[in-house]
This record gives C-alpha cells, structure tokens and sequence, in this order.
C-alpha cells in the first residue's frame, strides 16, 4: 500500500494571500493525519510566498506521522531545514518567478550541489530524496551519488488533456520507475496528480509514496480536507 503524503502549502498560501494569522498550517497537517495521511509535505522557498520558518519549526514539533521539506540546495535552505530537523527533505529546483515548481531537478548538470547538500542534511540526521525528470540519465546519476530515494516529476502526464500524450507520458513514467527500482532505489511520485489521473500510477507497487497538494486543498474547499484526504488516501492505496 503507497503512502500518501498532502502537500499543506496552499493552505499556507490562502493566510499569505491576506496576510492574516489563519487557515494555520499546522491545524491543516494534524487534520490531514487524522483522515490518513501518512506523512505531510511542505515546500520552504527561498521567497517563503506560503510556508514559512514559524511553520516549519512548528510542524517539526507537532507532526505525529513524517515530516518531508521540500527545498533547494542553497546554503540557506540547507542551514535552515538542517537546523529544524524534519525527517527528509526532498531537493527540488526552484525560481523566483515560477508560479509553481517547473520540471524536476537536473541531477546530471547539478550533481555537485546535490552532492554537498546530501551529505549536509544526512549528517544532521535527514533522510534525502531528490524530485527528479523520468529520465534514465536522471536516475542512473542519482544512484551514482549514493541516493536512496528518488520522487518523479508527473507534470508532463498529469497535466495534459491529450489523452495519446499521457498514455505515452504513462509509458515514460513506468519505464522510470522500473529503472529505479532496478538499483534497489524506493520511489515516490507527484506534481499535478490529482483524483481522476492518479490510479493508474497507484496500480504499480512500485510506487511507494504520493505527495500530492493542490488537488486535495482544491477538493477540500467543497468537501472538507479530512474527508479529500480520505478520498485521495482511498484511492492511492
């Protein structure tokens, strides 16, 4: 059974939209775990638009289940999610003006500054995983730099409307997956999933966490987030 890990950070974008005190993250994580989540994930920017190092420092304190931190390979990201201690973090590209995270990180060109802040984080006790391109060249350097974790991007299947394109997309994605697990990498998957194209990756037991966000707040505004984490939980596992 995969788990599910909700993304909190949109809730954290309707408080910064107002720059008021509420909805409180923190509040949103414990509703997520009480329907089921397994773990909850949070991006910290550099530009911290949604979450920010109160919420961390909270969550980290208040998380019953797993904490995984999105971040950059910056210095400052590495000694901020370094000094909090959650219990992975997920290195992930990041720009200024991106509305949201645009593809996954190039292991390949960066493998440098993905290997110092493995090191960085694993010496402060964090586990690491990397949000990568379905690419074999991807995987195959992750795996060279001694990572154990990998999260593929599935923007490019998830946010097409060409159904030819996400059967390929699909196709790309599993071929991915079986490469990683062929070098005994555990694997995750997110970006764009959401309740109508999330099944067909939840069939491959190889996948053993979904970390999926927009569409569960989105849901919640008409169901409530405890029931679209239950719904989204029922359908990953």
């Amino acid at each position: 059974m995969a788990r599910l890990g909700v993304n909190i950070d949109h809730v954290a974008t309707l408080r910064q939209a107002r720059g008021a005190v509420y909805p409180e993250p923190v509040t949103a994580a414990g509703i997520a775990e009480m329907a089921g989540a397994d773990q909850i994930t949070v991006h910290l920017r550099g530009d911290r638009r949604h979450i920010l190092d109160r919420d961390l420092e909270l969550l980290v304190r208040t998380v019953q289940t797993r904490l995984n931190v999105e971040m950059a390979t910056t210095e400052e990201m590495i000694s901020v999610v370094g000094g909090v201690g959650p219990q992975q973090a997920t290195l992930v590209p990041e720009r200024p003006d991106e509305i949201t995270t645009e593809g996954g990180l190039d292991v390949v060109r960066h493998a440098d500054e993905v290997e110092r802040a493995t090191i960085a984080l694993r010496e402060r006790g964090i586990a690491v995983s990397v949000f990568i391109d379905p690419d074999p060249a991807q995987v195959e350097r992750s795996a060279a730099l001694g990572l154990t974790h990998l999260e593929f991007n599935t923007a490019a299947y998830a946010e097409t409307r060409d159904e030819a394109v996400a059967s390929a997309e699909l196709a790309r994605l599993q071929r991915a997956i079986a490469a990683a697990t062929s070098r005994d990498l555990h694997v995750a998957a997110g970006h764009g999933l959401h309740y109508h194209n999330v099944q067909p990756l939840a069939a491959d037991p190889a996948v053993e966490e979904f970390n999926i966000g927009h569409a569960i707040v989105a849901r919640a505004v008409f169901s409530g987030l405890a029931e679209a984490v239950r719904e989204m939980k029922r359908l990953v596992g």
